[in-house]
């Protein structure tokens, strides 16, 4: 009976969407066009703060971009390459990129906002992020409801898993043809942060979708613009994203040879479970890159209250509401496991940082080099880049 109930409230809220669509046609046609889609603006591309660590050397570097994200840089897949094209170039002209030697790392989600390209512009000026995503559906009632239907029975929240299902092959095209072209350009590996897309796989060079579980999953492009076939799922979903991300197996996570050594790619919560390193270490991980998002403003300063999505192991329970959450990043993720667990002494760990409707951000790079302690680029509320010689 409670299946049936929400089946018929769903069909509720659809039906409630058709009208609300139509209404909206109605008054485009009656007023002018006040909905239509929005227009491109030209790009933030204002670096804040750079920072240099180690000794230049012709070996290749680390290069961690935190870019200062908002909605209108989501409008179109152009307007998101312009927006990264920007850092990057700004990154060249200061003399920290060296052709087929440097690794690009973004940070986590910096593509799963695609998700609101090509879309009315009311989209963009919502206040937060459930007006956005809700303005969305009103716009697509028949193409969301479609996808609403495929989730898998173990999705939790069918509603989450609907919106970024039914925009997921769009996603992926523009996600592809921006990192390809700017590995490309000029010429480096890209960690491209990550993307949630629907069972995606790379078939014949190329990122596709298919039905399915919806993965928090990044990817590595080579100084060719190529798409490496070894995409990295997200191992360990937060509590938040449980309900709609499907979890992997950390036996799973690739390592990649590139032209400065044996890269792995840890995305965010990941970076804090030990099985994960035991697998870089097997695999031969010299290098590791962690794409990583800390949702809401200020969160670095608040009490730490332990793992998210995952018991919090045993070596970490004492420090559960002693340590602030940046002090807990240093003690227990990267920055604490990867040279006693994997042998990994140089990595960066690199944050999201932007005002994407009301979800707030916080975090700062961090730097592993060596076996001295981990460092901390300054705390910027803006976009920054770091460098890490090899």
């Amino acid at each position: 009976m409670a299946i049936n109930r929400r089946k018929y409230t769903v069909i509720l809220l659809i039906g409630l969407a058709l009208c609300y669509g139509l209404f909206g046609l109605w008054t485009i046609w009656f007023f002018g066009g006040q909905d239509k889609p929005a227009k491109s603006s030209k790009a933030n591309t204002q670096i804040r703060s750079f920072e240099q660590f180690g000794t230049r050397s012709d070996r290749g570097n680390l290069l961690g971009i935190q870019p200062w994200m908002e909605p209108a840089d989501y409008r179109t897949g152009l307007t998101f390459r312009e927006k990264l094209a920007g850092y990057l170039k700004t990154a060249k002209d200061s003399g920290l990129v060296i052709p087929q030697k440097t690794i690009v790392i973004l940070p986590e989600y910096i593509g799963t906002w695609l998700v609101v390209m090509n879309e009315p512009e009311r989209v963009y000026s919502a206040s937060t992020i459930q007006q956005g995503l809700t303005a969305m559906v009103v716009s697509h009632p028949i193409n969301f409801w479609n996808a609403y239907q495929t989730a898998p029975d173990s999705v939790g929240d069918k509603t989450k898993y609907g919106l970024f299902a039914m925009k997921a092959r769009q996603m992926a095209y523009e996600y592809q043809l921006t990192f390809d072209m700017l590995a490309a350009q000029f010429e480096v590996t890209i960690v491209a942060g990550s993307i949630l897309l629907t069972n995606p796989s790379v078939e014949n060079g190329k990122l596709v979708v298919g039905e399915g579980p919806l993965y928090n999953v990044s990817a590595v492009f080579r100084p060719d613009g190529k798409l490496d076939p070894q995409l990295i799922k997200k191992v360990y979903p937060i509590a938040d994203e449980l309900p709609f991300v499907c979890p992997t197996n950390p036996a799973d996570v690739p390592v990649f040879d590139t032209p400065v050594g044996r890269l792995g790619v840890l995305v965010c919560a990941d970076s804090w479970n030990s099985p994960v390193y035991k697998t870089l270490k097997q695999k031969g991980a010299t290098l590791l890159a962690v794409p990583s998002y800390s949702a809401g403003n200020g969160v670095w300063k608040r009490i730490w209250q332990g793992y998210s999505g995952t018991p919090t192991p045993a070596d970490a329970r004492a420090d559960v509401g002693k340590l602030t959450e940046g002090q807990a990043w240093l003690a227990h993720a990267m920055a604490g496991r990867a040279i006693p667990e994997a042998g990994i002494i140089k990595g960066m760990n690199v944050f999201l940082r932007g005002q994407l409707w009301d979800l707030g951000s916080d975090g700062t790079t961090i730097i592993l080099s060596g076996t001295a302690p981990a460092k901390t680029a300054r705390v910027i509320n803006g976009a920054a880049i770091n460098c890490l010689w090899l």
